[in-house]
């Protein structure tokens, strides 16, 4: 068949222009397309949420993509191993409660399961702000990575949200716009994101489950940007505690949403 370049643009722009429109109105905004963010869309998604991922870059996966130091095989301990399971990645058992998945399968794994499940990705977008009605967030205001990173003058739009997760991880991006452009008071004894601590494993895998939670109305955390919310420790490149901040998220927002 011939090809023709001018029907090959029409495809794409109807094609991302339809999905754009009907992810206007969502059940739950994600803002991070890191693992935690990408499980809690799964579960989400499996339970028939409408869910969306924003991410400002243009690759997904976060931190899992590089593994240890671009060694990319990440580990996960036992209560972990159940959700990689779920996804039918292969994992490797490597002694005294350590497993160990290829870094790359996972990343892609976690996406494609997303996607299946019917979850949308949008990346290339920067969340710039939020709307606030009532003292509580209602949606997400975004804008092209590009005009952010170009610093150009080109105002956003909106997706309205019932529910927001902030899963970008150390930055707690969506935390913090949250803070500078309302000045809100968010759900630590500070009142203020406490920022990340240095590494410990042990403690932060603990803490990523407890931390992950409500922060301001309607919006939680997951993940490192639970861990940097509340001012506990980073774990490196062991993730079962991120995947299950992710499923617990999800679980907490589908019974709100049950409501």
């Amino acid at each position: 068949m011939a090809l023709d370049e001018i029907k090959i643009t029409r495809a794409i722009i109807e094609r991302f222009t339809a999905k754009l429109c009907d992810s206007l109105n969502l059940d739950v905004a994600i803002v991070g397309a890191g693992p935690s963010g990408m499980m809690a869309a799964v579960k989400l998604a499996q339970k028939g949420r409408k869910v969306a991922i924003f991410e400002r870059k243009l690759s997904i996966g976060g931190g899992m993509w590089g593994g240890g130091m671009m060694f990319n095989e990440i580990v996960v301990q036992e209560e972990g191993v159940r959700l990689l399971n779920e996804l039918g990645i292969a994992v490797k058992n490597a002694g005294d409660g350590y497993y160990t998945a290829d870094a790359v399968e996972c990343t892609t794994t976690l996406a494609s399961s997303v996607c299946k499940a019917g979850g949308r990705f949008f990346n290339c977008v920067t969340v710039e702000d939020v709307m606030v009605r009532d003292k509580k967030v209602t949606g997400l205001v975004i804008n092209w990575s590009a005009v952010d990173i170009a610093g150009l003058h080109v105002d956003p739009l909106v997706i309205g949200s019932r529910f927001c997760i902030d899963s970008t991880g150390h930055a707690t991006e969506l935390i913090n716009v949250i803070q500078r452009k309302s000045g809100a008071t968010i759900m630590t004894d500070t009142g203020k994101i406490k920022g990340e601590r240095s590494m410990w494993a042990e403690v932060a895998e603990n803490t990523t489950l407890n931390n992950t939670k409500e922060v301001f109305p309607n919006v939680y955390v997951a993940g490192m940007a639970a861990n940097a919310t509340f001012g506990s420790f980073r774990m490196g490149p062991i993730f079962g505690g991120m995947l299950l901040s992710g499923e617990k998220v999800a679980e907490i927002i589908d019974e709100r949403l049950k409501g």
